[in-house]
């Protein structure tokens, strides 16, 4: 008898143009499914004998959606044209590691030369510049069908391993926090219909996992934060992070009947409003157009019923630094910050990035640089 090793563990996302990509997951990643039931109970007076019914009985309704979450590094890198396994990549154009992940999360459904796609429209393209990742497509009332995660995880002597399929898995959040003592971080979760037993699939796309180059350190990490010019009241500023967040959800719904004498399971999925949001956290200081400008700017343009700010932060450096990954949200909408009074006195601004019409998709873009 042997046990398994959750350390040993492998990702593999399969079900898009034929392609398996492994992912290399960190520690803590999670995957369950639980039934819904239904309980029917007795509650009565007690009987001419002092007996008084308590029972209790339950039903299984049906299967509850399949809830995964896992964490990967941001890794960047310069790939060859064997990375797209079609014509049309180039030596040296720009990919990352999770940018499979990314194009699932907003709406692609197809690999084509080494770009994600919805149909025949890009998510995602690469180039020796940069890897540009868009919402253009992400309009859309369901994600990509037909994806399968599969984690392997093999037992302690090596002689074999279990693999669990999900099926019909569907992206709904990447979180990723600026911790300035640590490597950059996506924290991803979704959904899917089942989990069934299967077997490791054929890895297709492997480029640069075990690399030990590609890795974005969240201490040179920089925001540049200017407010429109249709803002009176609010300018530019300079604020030097301690930490925040972005994070970018799809508020799925997944749908199952519920028939009675039967347990039903998961059928399919729904997109709902789309978000991009998160917080920024800085000491606060008096310097010009620091944190206590910032703040006191927004609680002067209180009447106004939106502002809107073009954000940008650069995680891993600036222009010049790789690798690094860029947020670029030019439609923020931000709160008024929130002080915490510790021994260091700092304040927290949270944002909403939006898009610049409410029906538009142009809410952020993201770019890795390698």
């Amino acid at each position: 008898m042997s046990i398994f090793m959750s350390r040993d563990v492998k990702l593999y996302v399969s079900g898009i143009s034929s392609q398996v990509w492994e992912i290399p997951v960190l520690e803590g990643y999670s995957f369950s499914q639980s039934t819904n039931t239904a309980e029917v109970t007795l509650s009565e007076a007690t009987g001419a004998t002092g007996v008084s019914r308590r029972g209790r009985k339950m039903f299984n309704n049906s299967l509850a959606p399949v809830e995964f979450s896992f964490s990967t590094y941001a890794r960047p890198f310069k790939g060859t044209a064997a990375y797209a396994k079609a014509a049309g990549d180039t030596d040296n154009d720009i990919h990352a590691v999770e940018e499979i992940l990314w194009g699932l999360l907003l709406g692609a459904d197809t690999w084509t030369a080494g770009d994600m796609k919805r149909g025949s429209s890009a998510v995602s393209t690469s180039d020796g510049t940069d890897l540009n990742i868009e919402f253009a497509q992400s309009n859309v009332p369901t994600l990509a069908s037909g994806v399968v995660l599969t984690f392997v995880i093999p037992n302690e002597s090596g002689s074999g391993s279990m693999a669990y399929e999900i099926n019909g898995a569907a992206f709904n959040e990447a979180s990723i926090d600026f911790d300035i003592e640590g490597i950059a971080t996506i924290n991803w979760s979704g959904m899917g219909t089942t989990i069934t037993e299967g077997s490791a699939p054929t890895t297709t796309i492997d480029e640069k996992i075990t690399s030990t180059s590609n890795f974005i350190q969240n201490r040179l990490s920089t925001l540049a934060l200017t407010a429109s010019a249709s803002e009176s009241i609010l300018g530019s500023y300079n604020l030097v992070l301690t930490g925040g967040n972005i994070t970018v959800s799809n508020n799925l719904t997944f749908l199952t009947p519920e028939e009675l004498g039967v347990v039903n399971k998961p059928i399919g999925h729904v997109t709902g409003t789309r978000s991009v949001s998160g917080s920024l956290t800085c000491y606060l200081d008096d310097a010009a157009a620091g944190s206590a400008d910032l703040f006191e700017d927004l609680t002067l343009s209180t009447g106004k019923i939106t502002n809107e700010f073009d954000l940008t932060v650069n995680i891993g450096g600036t222009t010049s630094a790789t690798p690094r990954l860029r947020f670029q949200c030019n439609h923020s909408h931000f709160q008024i910050p929130q002080h915490s009074f510790d021994d260091v006195v700092s304040v927290e601004a949270t944002f909403d990035a939006l898009p610049q019409f409410i029906d538009g998709t142009d809410e952020c873009s993201i770019a890795y640089f390698a």
